[in-house]
């Protein structure tokens, strides 16, 4: 079985870092021409999966713009996920799930088992009750081929005292890292990027947050903030400086705002912005 890390950094190796979000906002199925519904929202997935095949290595759904229409909307979701995953993508189920024992166990089960209903290649999860908590998620993760991007210094401004607030030497950023980095290390083959990583945005000072140095072993890095929140590709060296190699680069509405005739010359367009960043 191959690891999540493994696959990851391949995937960045061949087509870039640069990841589609696929975010079914209302303006934007208006602006499509797509019903505020489940099957708005659905249609709108597939079509964002289509043209992104082939073009990119990643795609990311928000959970949330599918789970407002209940049953319907996790219908629809489950639809998108199996076509991402059909269509040789990788998949990064934004969920932000977060909790203890048992309860999170289940979350990993349903985003994280290989045939569930919204298996994904990895999920997003919030470490605020102890990165402890996750360590069942963590380990469930691993056995399966599969990874997790644990929030650590996101791009909204109210997170910043939150994130940046010390404990001892260290910013709360900078102690999820560190979690997460020893979790990488007993659970990773020597040389190989770890199959658990953080959530960094675009618009953190790294330096400031207290996460510029080097993560070892290699951990993948989730990073939002790029296209309409004001990162662009060209930013991207600078910005995240020696963590730059195992950066995915999330994009949302300064792709999806092309609209369905555009989306995948869109796509291809911002893709080959990112091409010259080296995932080696």
């Amino acid at each position: 079985m191959t690891s999540f890390g493994r696959r990851l950094q391949d995937t960045l190796t061949a087509q870039g870092p640069l990841c589609v979000g696929i975010d079914p906002h209302e303006h934007l199925l208006a602006d499509w021409g797509l019903a505020a519904s489940a099957a708005g929202v659905r249609e709108f997935g597939l079509r964002v999966v289509d043209a992104a095949a082939g073009r990119v290595g990643i795609v990311k759904p928000q959970v949330s713009f599918f789970e407002r229409w209940g049953s319907a909307g996790f219908a629809a979701l489950e639809d998108v996920l199996a076509a991402a995953r059909a269509a040789d993508l990788l998949v990064i189920a934004d969920a932000k799930r977060g909790d203890i024992g048992t309860t999170m166990d289940a979350y990993a089960r349903a985003w994280l088992t290989p045939g569930s209903p919204l298996e994904a290649d990895a999920v997003t999860v919030s470490p605020y009750l102890g990165v402890g908590a996750l360590t069942g998620t963590l380990e469930y993760a691993v056995a399966h081929g599969k990874g997790a991007f644990v929030l650590a210094a996101t791009s909204n401004p109210e997170a910043r005292r939150l994130q940046a607030a010390r404990d001892g030497e260290r910013s709360v950023a900078k102690l999820v890292v560190d979690e997460v980095s020893a979790f990488n290390e007993r659970t990773t083959d020597d040389g190989e990027w770890g199959s658990v990583g953080v959530v960094v945005g675009a618009t953190v000072d790294i330096v400031a947050a207290g996460i510029a140095e080097a993560i070892r072993p290699p951990a993948p890095i989730l990073a939002p903030g790029f296209g309409a929140q004001g990162a662009e590709p060209g930013d991207f060296t600078h910005l995240f400086r020696a963590l730059a190699s195992p950066v995915v680069a999330n994009e949302s509405r300064s792709i999806l705002s092309a609209g369905p005739a555009d989306l995948a010359q869109r796509i291809a367009d911002r893709a080959a912005l990112y091409s010259k960043v080296n995932h080696g």
